[in-house]
């Protein structure tokens, strides 16, 4: 009998984090602040590498005040400038000789149309074109180092996600929701590709996907009146029920990131009713996610976009999912 289903997985579960040194995207806010939060305060030296500077100082000295004898360190990253990711992968790795875990954890939706400099749609290259740049230009210093480990932090709604190879940034008409399933399938399909290359490499490090459930955060601030409208606090007595904290919604991606027990190509989120709460556990995720030619195609694309190409493992067999 396993761990989860004898009794719910919780911050108490961590394991002793002290000489490992994790890098956190997004870390300033919300899930991704707790999660740095809670991997400093079981001693991990973390990284926060955010786009705005000065938000991740501050989350930096609200960590180190929770946690005094933490150390707490930050990176300016922003996921949706390649010109960015390459600077940070490449202060990152003159910092660091070697890194136990990249939890790829920023994210976000643009309510509209928005083109980066680079020419990729917004939402698209933030929540997947760059992190599969920065994660594979710091991958060499993951791949031997045991129990090293990364974490892509996907959404419930990748379910609803379909992958458009013939129109990857949205030229035909835009919907937000659909740009941001899209994106989050993505990030379920890189992880097990990245899986299946690291563990045909015979390498220690591992690729998990998690994803938080329903998290009361400043997530969708950007969104329209009538999804800002609905995240109100005084409307949250309505739908109380469907959210959690972000402390128990970052739960997901750290027990990805630390328990001994998870294993490469494996998705931690709540088990609750629609996964939208609860303490994490082993999860299942969409057929379309596990589909091998897809990801394959989709990696492909990425490096072809990003001109980020993986050394490690063989490529996936495409076969019919």
């Amino acid at each position: 009998m396993t761990l989860s289903t004898r009794r719910r997985w919780t911050s108490a579960d961590v394991p002793d984090q002290r000489g490992r040194t994790a890098v956190i995207t997004g870390a300033n806010t919300g899930v991704g602040f707790e999660t740095a939060k809670l991997l400093a305060e079981h001693g991990a030296t973390v990284i926060l590498a955010c786009r705005n500077a000065d938000k991740a100082a501050a989350a930096a000295d609200r960590i180190t005040a929770s946690a005094p004898d933490s150390t707490v360190r930050t990176l300016q990253l922003d996921l949706a400038s390649l010109a960015s990711v390459r600077g940070a992968a490449e202060q990152l790795r003159a910092d660091h000789p070697r890194l136990d875990l990249l939890i790829n954890n920023a994210g976000g939706v643009r309510p509209r149309h928005a083109v980066t400099e680079d020419g990729f749609e917004s939402t698209f290259a933030t929540n997947h074109l760059g992190p599969f740049a920065f994660t594979g230009l710091v991958l060499d210093r993951l791949l031997t180092v045991p129990g090293s480990r990364v974490v892509t932090v996907s959404s419930i709604g990748h379910r609803r996600g379909t992958v458009d190879f013939e129109d990857l940034h949205f030229t035909r008409g835009y919907r937000y929701t659909h740009a941001y399933f899209q994106s989050k399938l993505a990030n379920l399909m890189f992880t097990y590709e990245l899986h299946r290359r690291l563990a045909s490499a015979g390498v220690p490090t591992v690729a998990v996907a998690a994803h938080p459930g329903n998290a009361r955060t400043e997530f969708g601030r950007e969104m329209p009146l009538p999804v800002r409208v609905m995240m109100r606090p005084q409307l949250r007595m309505l739908t109380w029920w469907l959210m959690q904290s972000p402390q128990v919604a970052a739960l997901a991606a750290v027990r990805a990131a630390v328990d001994p027990g998870v294993r490469g190509g494996e998705y931690y989120g709540p088990p609750g009713r629609a996964q939208f709460t609860g303490h994490p556990a082993r999860v299942q995720s969409s057929a379309r996610s596990h589909d091998t030619a897809a990801q394959r195609r989709l990696w492909q694309e990425s490096e072809r976009l990003t001109g980020v190409t993986y050394t490690v493992g063989e490529p996936a067999p495409v076969t019919p999912s």
